[in-house]
């Protein structure tokens, strides 16, 4: 076969697979994603042309992998940078991730990541200003799970805050969204703690950390 048409048809069967999976998700398709991967596939056939140089297949789609999944492997590292107690530098990472100009699902994404980490340091205004961003615009690009660690991640930022009932409501709405979700767990167990004690429960509730399964 031709090892030119080997690459398109590699860089198709990627668009399919890759793209896919928002779909699954529930996320739509990504048009974004299918341009960048024509427009790689173009440029590199362009230059192999030129030059001579044969494209290695492998080589080819980790090179593809790399660019056009780039800020979903950010938000894997700063999912485990914030795991490890490095909350700065995980902030750093997401930031870098959203100016990378990833499409709105992995923005949202990005965003809810980012902004577990503020309710985890303190900065729950700004935290609780994103979050509500989140579900206000992410429409069907919200995964329910995503969609569930937002609303669970707002109630713990409101009851930190001393706003239990807008805490409850939060946590009511993150078991909604999906109720077998962690977040919808964890929700449960706020709520279980705060019936239990007939006050605030703001210690020892813990955030909910956003990762992606790409």
């Amino acid at each position: 076969m031709n090892p030119h048409l080997l690459i398109l048809l590699m860089a198709l069967l990627f668009i399919l697979i890759f793209g896919g999976l928002p779909v699954l998700r529930k996320e739509g398709l990504s048009l974004q994603l299918a341009v960048e991967v024509l427009v790689l596939t173009g440029l590199s056939i362009g230059a192999s042309l030129l030059t001579g140089f044969r494209l290695d297949p492998i080589l080819f789609l980790l090179f593809l992998y790399m660019i056009v999944m780039r800020c979903r492997m950010l938000i894997d590292l700063g999912n485990l940078l914030t795991s490890r107690g490095r909350h700065q530098a995980a902030l750093s990472v997401y930031r870098l991730a959203m100016r990378l100009g990833p499409d709105l699902p992995v923005r949202l994404l990005a965003l809810i990541s980012y902004s577990a980490v503020l309710v985890r340091i303190g900065a729950l205004e700004e935290a609780v200003r994103i979050l509500e961003g989140v579900v206000e615009k992410g429409g069907d690009h919200l995964q329910p799970k995503h969609e569930s660690a937002c609303h669970y991640n707002l109630g713990v930022a409101y009851l930190r805050m001393g706003r239990e009932s807008r805490a409850v409501r939060e946590f009511n709405e993150a078991i909604d969204a999906w109720p077998l979700s962690p977040y919808a767990q964890y929700a449960k167990v706020a709520l279980e703690k705060r019936r239990a004690t007939g006050s605030k429960a703001s210690k020892g509730v813990s955030e909910g950390e956003e990762k992606d399964e790409a």
